[in-house]
C-alpha cells in the first residue's frame, strides 16, 4: 500500500506539460493527478486539450483535442485544466499534458 502511494506521488512529479498560448499568462496551475489504474498498469501517455479562458481569467471550457491511450488520462486532464487562472484578458489556449513514469 504503501509503495503504491509511493510511485503515485512520484508518477505526479513527471506530469510534464507543454504549454502553447502566447496570449495567455498563466497564474494557477494545477496539475493533474496521475490516475491509480494507470501507475499501476504502467501506463504512459498524453492528452492535448483546447480552453477558453473568459475576460476574468477563470477557464471557461476545456475540450479534448487528442489523447493516447484513449479513456485513460482525459478526465485527470480536464479536472486540473479547469482549476488553473491566467492573467485577466480571455482568450483561447492549447496544451498538451504528457503523463510518464
Amino acid at each position: 500500500m504503501l509503495r503504491s502511494f509511493f510511485v503515485a506521488a512520484l508518477a505526479v512529479a513527471f506530469v510534464a506539460p507543454a504549454f502553447a498560448s502566447p496570449d495567455l499568462k498563466p497564474i494557477k496551475r494545477v496539475e493533474p493527478e496521475y490516475p491509480a489504474e494507470a501507475v499501476r498498469a504502467g501506463t504512459q501517455g498524453f492528452v492535448e486539450v483546447e480552453f477558453s479562458v473568459d475576460a476574468a481569467g477563470k477557464v471557461e471550457s476545456v475540450s479534448v483535442v487528442n489523447a493516447q491511450p484513449a479513456r485513460v488520462f482525459e478526465r485527470s486532464a480536464v479536472a486540473a485544466v479547469k482549476k488553473w487562472s491566467f492573467a485577466p484578458g480571455g482568450g483561447r489556449g492549447k496544451v498538451r499534458l504528457d503523463f510518464a513514469l
